[in-house]
């Protein structure tokens, strides 16, 4: 939305949330999420035409066209639980629309939705009282976390969904007309309201794959001697393949992609497609096992044992260049060592302590009731810097490619160290020949091992 208000200054755009705690903080210098470039953006129009309120029934009246950009987030109980998607927010804010509206309205679909909930939502609006006629569009967002601005800014596509008859069309040609203020009008495609919606799992649901299909190469690599960045390498250059998305790493994470890929799984299984279900399902079972291979590998090397042993946490964002820790590989290995006994120090620039243990509670049930002592003992201590995590520690696991992790003066990180000293790379980004000059002894995701590193 600050996006849409930065290039369009004649719309006014008004970004609405029950919670005043976001509100004031979108509405303040310290905006409540990080994203590289947003707070400039917002900073720029907010006040001008970009503005954030709890009034949710005068924006209701106010606005010509409506976004739902709400949480779908995958069912933990009843029918479909552990895959499906639940919409139930979905609902709540077409009946809030439905409720308050004195006029026609066009409502559009931005969350990622399972195929046919637009049906569900216009089936809600429709059923007003008032005789209020609604339009529902579906456009969903191919951005990514860390380079959203710029997805925004000059995307690859803008995708818009609808009814295919006069009135949908003429909803869609109205938001046509908004995107077209800074998007090539080539640039912007039209499609019904299913394609829309399954359109966006399925781009989610390739990208995954490309992950998870690179991950499964990387174990054979280790057992081989081969090496996955080779591999990727001379795969790249096969233009049917392409570069994006080979780069082999600890595993996927963030909002979209499992659970995309999970709703997919749960429509397949729903109309009878098994086959098809076991196929994208294998996606996740890749994904999951390459994290606890990861941790595996850390057991292993560390002579089988981590009980009691200091293990410095590089990294718990899902990826760099955003705060976003949902589905964080990070979380699964943290998991696991927790598990085997290990004491835990934890650095990011961009997850506060709170964030990663409200992460642990919600998506793992790890707690102070569950883990007596996680948040009171050290268990699991959170630092503010690199090198104070690495401090004492008897290993280092690098699980989010943050830049300055490729700049850290590891001969004095090494110095500070228990020996043997272990770098464990989840995301491929150190030179491992030069770290083993150093002292370490150094394992990477899908790069041969080193037998004679110590000898």
């Amino acid at each position: 939305m600050a996006v849409i208000a930065l290039n369009c200054p004649d719309i006014r755009v008004c970004v609405v949330d029950l919670s005043a705690d976001q509100i004031n903080a979108w509405n303040s210098d310290n905006l409540p999420i990080y994203e590289p470039g947003l707070f400039e953006v917002v900073k720029k129009a907010r006040g001008r035409n970009l503005f954030f309120s709890t009034d949710i029934d005068a924006e209701i009246l106010n606005a010509d066209l409506i976004f739902i950009s709400v949480n779908t987030p995958t069912k933990t109980s009843g029918i479909g639980a552990g895959k499906a998607a639940n919409i139930k927010n979905c609902e709540l804010c077409a009946r809030k629309i439905a409720e308050v509206a004195n006029g026609p309205k066009i409502v559009v679909e931005k969350s990622t939705v399972p195929v046919r909930t637009a049906d569900a939502v216009r089936r809600v609006l429709m059923a007003n009282e008032k005789g209020i006629n609604f339009q529902v569009l579906s456009n969903p967002e191919f951005l990514a976390e860390g380079t959203a601005i710029a997805d925004l800014q000059n995307p690859g596509r803008v995708l818009i969904g609808g009814m295919q008859n006069p009135q949908g069309k003429a909803a869609t040609e109205k938001l046509v007309e908004v995107y077209a203020h800074w998007i090539p009008r080539e640039k912007i495609l039209t499609t019904s309201l299913w394609s829309s919606e399954l359109s966006k799992l399925v781009a989610n649901a390739f990208l995954a794959q490309r992950v998870s299909s690179i991950n499964s190469i990387s174990a054979l690599c280790e057992a081989t001697d081969a090496d996955v960045s080779e591999v990727s390498k001379a795969l790249s250059f096969d233009d049917r393949i392409g570069s994006k998305f080979l780069t082999a790493s600890v595993g996927f994470g963030g909002s979209c992609f499992q659970k995309d890929v999970l709703n997919l799984v749960y429509i397949c299984q729903s109309i009878g497609l098994q086959e098809v279900a076991d196929y994208w399902y294998q996606v996740i079972k890749i994904n999951d096992y390459q994290k606890h291979r990861f941790m595996r590998n850390m057991l292993q090397r560390m002579f089988n044992t981590v009980t009691g042993k200091r293990i410095a946490i590089l990294g718990f964002a899902f990826k760099k260049d955003t705060g976003d820790t949902r589905e964080s590989p990070a979380l699964f290995v943290v998991k696991d060592l927790l598990e085997e006994g290990a004491k835990l120090r934890v650095y990011d620039p961009q997850v506060t302590r709170e964030q990663m243990f409200q992460e642990f509670s919600y998506t793992c049930g790890i707690n102070d009731e569950t883990k007596p002592g996680l948040t009171t003992t050290d268990m699991v201590l959170t630092m503010s810097d690199a090198y104070t995590a690495c401090e004492g520690v008897h290993a280092i696991a690098i699980l989010t490619e943050w830049d300055e992790f490729k700049t850290l003066d590891y001969q004095r990180i090494y110095n500070s160290m228990a020996k043997p000293a272990f770098i464990f790379d989840g995301r491929s980004i150190v030179d491992s020949s030069e770290l083993r000059k150093i002292g370490f002894e150094v394992y990477c995701i899908g790069k041969p091992v080193v037998k004679d590193q110590f000898i």
